[in-house]
């Protein structure tokens, strides 16, 4: 059975986490689609999942007074994660296939010309180039069925995330 307080803040902390999202995804929407392709944008989006994630550990532990096992800590991170991953994939796949199925032919354009331009920059050959452009008009990286699959991959990467903050937050035994 899972303590309370460890899936009273897993679950808090989670719609936290994929409120947060959700709202960024809208801002970016409603500002530049552009800003999609800007790799600051995906390390702010990164740096307040972990800000709200060391939050919720710290909380946690000092709810359980210190007394926080690897496996409590590693559940509490990952049901937050899975959470706000399905939140904001829920988002994701209601605005870009429901609300506004144009934008994600827009957003798979804008992506095309940012891949190229890399790499261009790369002084990658014209043939690899146009094979990666071919490649990337046969996707389409905002639909159901590839919004579902990255968020399985994400999950993936949380519980890695999620390994690393248990180490981190759990409390340090007595025996030594």
């Amino acid at each position: 059975m899972i303590n309370e307080v460890i899936k009273k803040n897993g679950i808090n902390y989670g719609v936290m986490i994929g409120v947060a999202s959700a709202l960024i995804t809208a801002t970016i929407y409603a500002v530049d689609l552009s800003l999609f392709t800007a790799w600051w944008m995906g390390l702010l989006g990164i740096a307040i999942s972990i800000t709200i994630s060391i939050i919720l550990l710290s909380k946690t532990k000092k709810e359980l007074k210190g007394i926080f096992p690897f496996k409590e800590a590693f559940t509490t991170y990952f049901i937050a994660a899975v959470i706000g991953i399905l939140i904001s994939t829920a988002f994701n796949i209601i605005l870009f296939n429901v609300i506004d199925p144009g934008a994600k032919e827009t957003l798979n354009e804008l992506m095309i010309k940012y891949t190229v331009g890399m790499m261009q920059k790369f002084g990658t050959p014209a043939s690899a180039i146009n094979e990666t452009i071919a490649k990337m008009k046969a996707s389409s990286p905002y639909s159901t069925i590839e919004l579902l699959k990255g968020s399985v991959f994400a999950i993936v990467f949380s519980a890695i995330f999620g390994l690393i903050f248990a180490a981190f937050f759990k409390s340090k035994t007595t025996q030594e």
